[in-house]
């Protein structure tokens, strides 16, 4: 047998049948729902009098159109007519197909993202669909996650498979160690603006290197989370002992007997030495800076410290056009710098930095310090489980003490399907995944970039070098 990617091991290893030589139909470990792409595909199923083939392998989730309001899990109410028929309809769905829920007032509702690798439901080698575009963020467990229309989810529910059309294998490699002050957020962003937004279209990305290594699994999750913004139809990591551990202590169900006979297969996922990628990219992590965007597609980021780009300095005429619509949205002025600028709210949270390693590098920053008087700021949890052990460590009372509202998990403000979302003309620093135009609100201005530089730009009212807060306030 040829050498084989990591990606063609882990689709060949699910195809149920070839169909032709672009597409197989492909197995499904896992599928999860939310409460905006299953209706249709219920009402057909229920048409048609067919049945969910295995409700066990099914989870769906109330995540997207949920306030997130500072009150109790109990009371928590979708007030919002259509919002609360889509939640309604998804909880009846779920009890007439027997599928495991996290309803609006479960004590473990949260972001899907989140919910289902910190439960110990997504491990390596698996394939996971969802009708949600940051499904790849599963990659960092070694599992092959990417989303799915919402035409395709009913054929999921009925048959437990897909018809997948194949991708195209990516390589991106990093080495060395991130400098001081700087994230994966940043790792990523800088990638995204390097190769560009549609950089990856059609590719599943592997992610390697030393600097992958030492990352955390929650930061993986970052990592992939965002790949798929440079148009990457998935992104993976091979499983190591650090993805191991993760799984380990969240796989609650697993007998220890189990889990070793799952990982000598683990161990056996990885991309061949000589297997052949379509195309490969290196970076160096010494070039990572503290990066923010500063336009309407995640690929318009810039280091912090960097003019902002000029129309008449563009490739072509296209992307002069493109740098001055930006522009325009933003209120910002070619050549000017992002430091400075002042914010009117801040955001920490969503499926890409809502986790509790994001929350304690957000609270480490704040702690004894105020946010400016003209900012308002907001901390989403990403999960139940997520906010609980924040408050267990205190990270939410520094929160609360320095002037951050503290809220109930959920979506949020990464997107404009509940009621935090920006007035037009708001500026917003935010953690999650996508700034285009109305994105977090009609007229909103978002500008991604890392729980830390979120952080200071809350303590400061602008856009700020993080490494220029920590030391003043070491």
């Amino acid at each position: 047998m040829s050498q084989r990617t990591l990606y063609k091991k882990l689709v060949d290893s699910h195809t149920v049948a070839r169909l032709d030589e672009q597409h197989v139909l492909l197995y499904a470990d896992l599928h999860i729902m939310n409460e905006y792409t299953s209706p249709q595909a219920f009402s057909s199923l229920r048409e048609k009098n067919r049945r969910v083939l295995r409700p066990q392998q099914q989870l769906a989730v109330v995540s997207h159109i949920i306030p997130t309001h500072p009150v109790s899990v109990a009371n928590r109410v979708i007030v919002d007519p259509p919002s609360a028929l889509q939640a309604s309809n998804l909880k009846r769905n779920c009890r007439d197909f027997d599928i495991k829920l996290f309803d609006t007032n479960h004590e473990e509702q949260g972001i899907e993202h989140i919910i289902a690798p910190e439960h110990g439901w997504i491990r390596p080698g698996m394939v996971v669909l969802c009708g949600d575009s940051h499904t790849t963020t599963y990659g960092a467990l070694g599992a092959l996650g990417f989303g799915v229309g919402t035409s395709e989810v009913e054929h999921i529910l009925a048959t437990q498979t897909l018809v997948y059309r194949l991708a195209q294998d990516m390589h991106i490699k990093v080495d060395g160690a991130l400098p001081m002050g700087t994230s994966v957020k940043d790792l990523i962003l800088l990638i995204i603006a390097r190769i560009g937004a549609q950089g990856a279209r059609g590719f599943a990305v592997e992610f390697s290197g030393s600097t992958i290594a030492t990352l955390s699994a929650e930061a993986r999750m970052t990592l992939c989370n965002m790949a798929v913004e440079a148009g990457a139809r998935a992104a993976l990591i091979r499983p190591d002992q650090t993805t191991f551990a993760y799984v380990r202590e969240k796989a609650r169900d697993m007998s220890d007997a189990d889990f070793r006979q799952a990982l000598g297969d683990w161990e056996n996922l990885f991309s061949d030495e000589d297997a052949a990628f379509d195309v490969e990219h290196v970076f160096s992590a010494q070039e990572v800076t503290p990066f923010v965007t500063w336009g309407t597609s995640p690929d318009q980021a810039i280091a912090v410290s960097a003019a902002i780009p000029d129309p008449a300095q563009a490739a072509d005429e296209q992307a002069s056009t493109t740098i001055s619509q930006a522009l325009q949205y933003m209120g910002l002025s070619a050549g000017d710098s992002l430091l400075g600028l002042p914010v009117d709210r801040v955001f920490i949270g969503s499926c890409t930095n809502g986790r509790i390693e994001d929350l304690r590098i957000a609270a480490a920053l704040v702690d004894g310090h105020k946010v400016a008087p003209t900012v308002r700021a907001m901390v989403v949890p990403g999960s139940g489980a997520v906010r609980r052990q924040a408050e267990q460590e205190g990270l939410a009372k520094i929160f609360i003490d320095a002037g951050f509202e503290w809220r109930q998990p959920g979506c949020s403000m990464c997107l404009a399907m509940n009621d935090d979302v920006l007035a037009p003309g708001e500026r917003c620093a935010s953690t999650t995944n996508r700034n285009f135009e109305g994105r977090q609100g009609r007229g909103g201005r978002t500008h991604l970039m890392s729980p830390a530089m979120a952080a200071a730009a809350a303590l400061s009212g602008c856009i700020s070098d993080v490494r220029t807060l920590e030391k003043e306030h070491a």
